[in-house]
Order: structure tokens, then C-alpha cells, then sequence
């Protein structure tokens, strides 16, 4: 385990929009508002046609293969996740949904695209006085969470 330690920030309430995609969406308005790190919770409405990477294709296979699921309609969301920048600064968001649609449910990661319907909140908490940066781990081909900054 490697750990560091940070101080909260500020604290923002997000509606998203009809149609925004949300991991560009938060990306974007990190920038805009020089958030370094954070994490984040969300609620609301996936749109048909949302990507979520469910998984590897094969289980400790390096480099990894991520599988990936188009949502067949429109699904409830909850999850969170976590805001840090990568080796350029550029602020990367790594969040898990778990989406649901009558009995059943699908969890995975947004980052191949999550397309809000309707609504879409999320909770913004700003975690300052960290050095922690995403650096590409070249054998898993993934931005790994780098607590101490190194």
C-alpha cells in the first residue's frame, strides 16, 4: 500500500446536462476551475447508448484488454470516483457507475463514454495540499494513481 495525505477544499454541486458525456464533462470543468484532485459522487440517468468498460477480457493478461458495454437503454446511476492529474496536469477523472435497469444492474467504469439523460448530479469535493499525479504504468497501459506524486 502508498499513501499521502490532503486537506479538503472547496466543495462544488453539479447539475450536468441532457447529453453531456461525463467523465469530458468533469474533466473540463476541473480545468476551468484549476481543481487539481478531488473525489466525487454521482446520481442521475445514463442515455441510451453509454459505454461503461466492464472488465478485462481476460483476467491477468498484461497488456490488459478492457471489455467494454453499450447500455441497451436508459439506466438509473449511482457511483464514485476520484480526480487527479496526469503526468501533463491534465486533470483525469477514474469513476464507477453502477447502472441500473429494471432487475438488472451493470457496474463499470466511465471512461469510454457515459451520456447523461436528464440527470446529472454530482458532488464535487476538492482535496488540496496533495502531490498526487496519475503516471502511465506502461506493462497494464492504464494512468495508475501515484499517491506520493513520484
Amino acid at each position: 500500500m502508498r499513501y499521502s495525505t490532503a486537506r479538503m477544499g472547496r466543495v462544488f454541486i453539479i447539475r450536468l446536462e441532457d447529453g453531456e458525456i461525463l467523465h469530458e464533462t468533469i474533466e473540463r470543468f476541473a480545468a476551468e476551475q484549476g481543481i487539481r484532485a478531488a473525489a466525487l459522487i454521482a446520481v442521475g440517468g445514463a442515455d441510451e447508448g453509454s459505454r461503461l468498460v466492464v472488465g478485462p477480457a481476460e483476467g491477468r493478461a498484461v497488456p490488459v484488454n478492457p471489455l467494454t458495454q453499450v447500455l441497451p437503454g436508459v439506466h438509473e446511476i449511482t457511483g464514485n470516483g476520484t480526480l487527479f492529474p496526469d503526468e501533463d496536469g491534465q486533470p483525469v477523472l477514474h469513476m464507477h457507475l453502477a447502472c441500473g435497469r429494471e432487475e438488472a444492474t451493470v457496474t463499470g467504469c466511465v471512461r469510454t463514454g457515459v451520456k447523461i439523460w436528464q440527470i446529472g448530479e454530482v458532488i464535487l469535493f476538492e482535496l488540496n495540499e496533495t502531490a498526487a499525479i496519475r503516471k502511465i504504468d506502461p506493462q497494464l497501459g492504464f494512468k495508475l494513481l501515484n499517491p506520493e506524486g513520484k
